[in-house]
């Protein structure tokens, strides 16, 4: 693949990222990815082809950074009650960097792309499971680490797309400094609460 091949298909990627993330994969159509990405419908296939082959491609993309990220802080980070805790900063750091991931998700969770069916097992079940891995050397056996796991993920998701809603119904999210430093100390409590740890570690 020549450097042209490689920078259209990431370009074309780019748009279609954005537009799942947005509009989800039955809400955007092929041509919808090709305007955004400022081709045409036949190089949107030479480069990637049609709208399912970019959604797994989309998808794949999505998982290896995610991947990538949580294996660097894995490695980064004491396995200990103070690490859990900044291994819990560093995911809601890598889904405020790229709010598309969480979103794209967040469709899936409503049944978006509902034929394309192997992606959880595919992607999300090692993610959780290396975590879930990790934290069990931690934390105490009657500790539910799983689900502690998923209350991350849903809760990093759910305010990273939604926000929170201020005295006038206005939404405030990731944008917002001072609301993401309290959703970040928020979700530090849970943590270290649902997993057991001291609660000085929390601070």
């Amino acid at each position: 693949m020549t450097s042209s091949d490689s920078g259209g298909r990431e370009r074309i990627l780019d748009a279609a990222g954005r537009l799942f993330a947005a509009l989800g994969y039955d809400g955007t159509s092929t041509r919808m990815i090709a305007e955004a990405a400022g081709l045409n419908v036949a190089t949107v296939a030479y480069h990637v082809g049609g709208k399912r082959d970019l959604y797994l491609a989309v998808m794949e993309r999505a998982h290896l950074a995610e991947r990538a990220a949580l294996e660097d802080a894995l490695a980064e980070v004491d396995l200990d009650a103070q690490g859990l805790l900044v291994l819990t900063d560093r995911y809601i750091d890598f889904c405020a960097d790229n709010p598309e991931i969480p979103a794209l998700w967040m469709h899936r969770w409503l049944s978006d792309a509902s034929d394309v069916a192997h992606l959880e097992e595919q992607y999300v079940r090692p993610l959780t499971d290396m975590v879930v891995s990790a934290a069990r050397k931690v934390v105490p056996d009657d500790v539910d680490v799983e689900y502690v796991v998923w209350t991350v993920v849903w809760c990093t998701h759910g305010f990273l797309c939604g926000g929170v809603l201020d005295a006038d119904g206005r939404r405030h999210g990731r944008d917002d400094p001072r609301e993401l430093a309290r959703f970040r100390a928020h979700l530090r409590r849970l943590v270290a609460v649902g997993l057991g740890l001291p609660h000085q570690a929390s601070t």
